[in-house]
């Protein structure tokens, strides 16, 4: 969701900064590119260990309704091409799921504002006991859906996002925003989703498996 499907990136980012030096630490940018993508109980312990003295899960939800502030205040901000190719895969009746490391009331925020039913599943960090980069997410995701993982396309734009769905057996496509993603066999690079179609990832998908 993050980075993929909207640009809440430099929010998560901001709320981090704003968070740790209400602790009398400094928390850089270059700080926030290492949690791109990761999961919120394993950042909370980073953030922990610069000097944060709350608890995971009240770091969690602090950093959660700060985002969600923002998003109340200036919008749901989507990523190019996200909205549109999203719009078209649910019109074809393609199953979707939405595989993110926020928690729960943080992805159905974002999920119920579509204008549409945009997943049939939606997959949160407490949902799972494993986060990313560990594959359980978008296995539990392909489960719900009722179909198996290897008929499955994913679309990420981090390194622990990439290394889930690729570890889950997926074709995996990724779209990198915030940090750079390194060519590699595992997965197909596109620099945007803008004026990408469904015709587009079933080529893609088929290129994949025949290889």
């Amino acid at each position: 969701m993050d980075g993929t499907l909207v640009d809440t990136e430099p929010y998560w980012m901001a709320s981090q900064v704003e968070l740790v030096a209400s602790f009398g630490s400094e928390w850089t940018h270059d700080d926030g590119l290492t949690l791109v993508g990761s999961g919120l109980w394993h950042s909370a312990r980073v953030l922990q260990g610069r000097g944060v003295t709350m608890t995971e899960d009240e770091i969690i939800d602090h950093l959660t309704n700060r985002v969600l502030e923002q998003l109340a205040e200036f919008g749901i901000p989507w990523r190019p091409g996200a909205h549109e190719l999203l719009t078209e895969l649910r019109e074809l009746g393609v199953a979707t799921a939405l595989v993110t490391m926020s928690i729960s009331r943080m992805a159905h925020h974002v999920a119920d504002r579509l204008g549409f039913l945009g997943f049939d599943a939606v997959i949160s960090g407490d949902d799972v006991t494993h986060a990313k980069p560990h594959p359980q997410p978008y296995l539990q995701a392909a489960e719900l859906l009722g179909v198996d993982i290897t008929q499955c396309l994913a679309i990420e734009d981090s390194e622990p996002g990439i290394a889930s769905a690729s570890a889950s057996g997926a074709v995996t496509l990724g779209v990198p925003f915030m940090v750079p993603l390194s060519p590699s066999a595992d997965y197909t690079l596109w620099p945007t989703l803008a004026g990408r179609t469904a015709d587009d990832l079933a080529k893609l998908f088929s290129i994949v498996r025949a290889e």
